[in-house]
């Protein structure tokens, strides 16, 4: 189980490697993305919060990266934390993300990113419930979902 301890080691000292890595340029992303998933996924943008009904599913399945189709979260990780963006408690394997300080907006935080691909998901915090304490806090239009 990874911790908010094993978040900021990774940030400060690097990310474990991935099983793969996926490279493309702006223009082949923008032929398989929408302008929306592009904005949030390539440059890092976010979506309005309480505006996917992601955050209110609950159903078995796994969450897998919009753009690469890694595998991310278990919908068994993904709990309620109010703030209108779907939240997930760890991801499917301690791989599948990457962690990046992120010192924008007059703000330090932990950037989340798909570790095969760079998209980025959104962000970490150390305020999520027990047992790891975390919660990531994902932008829905960074994932789609396999149904189980």
């Amino acid at each position: 189980m990874i911790k908010w301890a094993d978040v900021i080691h990774f940030t400060n000292k690097g990310n474990p490697a991935p099983d793969k890595r996926v490279e493309k340029t702006d223009e082949e992303w923008k032929q398989i993305l929408t302008p929306e998933e592009f904005q949030v996924t390539r440059l890092k943008g976010t979506e309005r919060s309480f505006s996917s009904e992601m955050c209110s599913l609950f159903e078995p399945g796994i969450y897998e990266c919009k753009c690469c189709g890694t595998l991310l979260f278990d919908a068994s990780e993904k709990f309620e934390s109010g703030t209108g963006w779907p939240s997930f408690t760890q991801p499917v394997k301690e791989n599948a993300v990457g962690y990046h300080a992120d010192r924008s907006h007059g703000m330090i935080r932990v950037e989340v990113t798909c570790n095969v691909c760079d998209s980025h998901l959104g962000h970490i915090f150390p305020d999520g419930p027990p047992p790891s304490g975390l919660r990531y806090c994902i932008n829905a239009v960074s994932l789609s979902k396999i149904k189980e």
